[in-house]
């Protein structure tokens, strides 16, 4: 039997396929088209071809995230938020505590032993904290956004960023360029601005061990640094499989789950 999960973004579209023994078969990431329905089934395509599988050999299928409802070839669909939070967990069974940080969003996710959901905040008001966010500052600093991470590493002093707007901290960063400042501390204090701003928001559901960091920012080490620094722990590393894969994962969990359950 084959279980699919289909996670798509703000910024990317992601899926994943798992046999009845929670085996991972394949997975892919791509960038997002203008269409959701056409990013779904542009990166299904991929997963399937991945995999050597055709779309009739998935038994059930769990869409997520902003285009949950319009994907066609889904059986049912599940908030993104529930996904991450059984995502994480099947990785990792002591994971409590989930920081996702989307294109366009930032949550805290508490989950428990058996990775259900049992609290959550998020921040959707503002770009500020988010993928988008960190995209906008590579800009500027003139890095790619795999770049990023490793510059704010090497920066000794960090610079403080105190605007919490997108827009008006890249008008900051750039100021701080033409000033002569160096680059690996303006992306120091980025990623320092960042992680407090996270932090802000993981305080409201409570830090529980272990904590991991979901998504694409999960992969920029600078945040990941300065948040371990002001919450005085260590943040669990996903090493063998994508942070950003944790929707898709736990979609096609929950898909198998209904599956199985139905029959």
């Amino acid at each position: 039997m084959i279980f699919a999960g289909c996670d798509v973004g703000s910024l990317t579209a992601k899926a994943l396929l798992m046999d009845e023994k929670e085996n991972i078969i394949a997975y892919e990431i791509m960038n997002v088209l203008p269409n959701p329905v056409k990013s779904a089934e542009e990166i299904m395509s991929r997963t399937l071809k991945k995999a050597e599988l055709r779309l009739e050999d998935i038994d059930y299928c769990i869409s997520t995230g902003y285009g949950r409802e319009k994907i066609p070839f889904a059986n049912n669909n599940i908030s993104e938020i529930s996904c991450h939070g059984r995502g994480a967990h099947w990785v990792n069974p002591a994971i409590r505590t989930i920081i996702d940080i989307g294109g366009q969003d930032l949550k805290a996710i508490r989950v428990d032993s058996k990775g259900e959901l049992v609290d959550f905040v998020m921040n959707d008001k503002c770009a500020a904290g988010t993928g988008r966010f960190l995209e906008g500052i590579a800009k500027t600093l003139n890095v790619s956004l795999s770049e990023l991470g490793p510059l704010a590493l090497k920066g000794k002093n960090p610079i403080s960023i105190i605007s919490t707007c997108t827009i008006f901290t890249q008008f900051d960063v750039m100021h701080l360029i033409v000033e002569g400042a160096d680059k690996a501390d303006i992306a120091a204090g980025v990623a320092k601005a960042m992680a407090q701003r996270m932090h802000k928001l993981v305080r409201k559901v409570g830090i529980k061990k272990e904590v991991a960091i979901t998504g694409g920012v999960a992969k920029n080490q600078g945040v990941v640094k300065y948040l371990q620094e002001i919450i005085k722990s260590e943040i669990y590393q996903f090493k063998d499989i994508d942070p950003q894969i944790m929707g898709a994962l736990g979609a096609a969990l929950f898909a198998k789950e209904e599956y199985m359950r139905k029959r």
